[in-house]
């Protein structure tokens, strides 16, 4: 693959994603689903604990929360995670763009008042995003990969940042294991963009076993 271009201008060509090895697009599927089914029956007692705990702090509220995301080549899919905020968090949103703390088309505030106490601790080790294993089952979304943004986001992007929706998106990626929240938005595009171009089956597992190193007690993670 070419080597990327220096700076901000990083450019990836789709031919290099409509030229994948066959080899490395079928291993790398049977890799999700593995990993998947494996990462389910591991954390099958978390993720019951989490729900109890969920639906104790708040009983009136559903313990999963799905929200539309944007995959490979724009499209929409629902990406499910552990509800950890209060019920009308989307209503509230609005009222705290303005204490935004990442840059770009994102949004991240480290003690955003709409996370419940339970949700500011699974956030805190990740466990929060376990559901998105059924995603990575259903194909929306794979281990590894760009995170996959929301539609106001998207809608935000340049023809630059468009790129990094060329392959589907995971549940980890480089960005996930470069620092995360510290990580502004321009920096995680071309980290997104970087993965897009070294990808292959060795460099996902590589980072797979990086997330398991920052996942629990990560100082990241908002």
């Amino acid at each position: 693959m070419a080597e990327l271009a220096k700076g901000k201008n990083i450019s990836v060509s789709r031919s290099l994603a409509l030229n994948e090895k066959k080899t490395y697009i079928i291993l790398k599927r049977f890799m999700d689903i593995l990993g998947a089914i494996m990462g389910l029956l591991i954390t099958s007692i978390i993720i019951l604990v989490v729900s109890i705990a969920i639906k104790i702090e708040d009983p009136k509220g559903p313990v999963f929360f799905s929200q539309v995301r944007v995959g490979k080549d724009g499209t929409k899919f629902k990406m499910y995670k552990f509800r950890s905020m209060v019920s009308d968090a989307e209503e509230k949103l609005a009222e705290l763009l303005k204490y935004n703390e990442t840059t770009g088309a994102m949004f991240k505030m480290k003690n955003d008042p709409r996370i419940t106490k339970v949700g500011r601790l699974i956030r805190k080790t990740s466990i929060d995003e376990l559901p998105q294993l059924l995603n990575v089952l259903k194909g929306d979304m794979s281990l590894v990969g760009p995170r996959p943004p929301l539609v106001r986001e998207v809608e935000e992007y340049t023809d630059y940042h468009k790129q990094r929706l060329m392959v589907t998106p995971g549940c980890t990626g480089l960005w996930q294991v470069s620092g995360r929240s510290n990580v502004g938005f321009e920096d995680m595009v071309k980290l997104d963009l970087e993965y897009i171009q070294k990808r292959s089956l060795l460099f996902d597992i590589k980072i797979v076993l990086r997330t398991f190193l920052v996942l629990f007690g990560s100082k990241d993670a908002f």
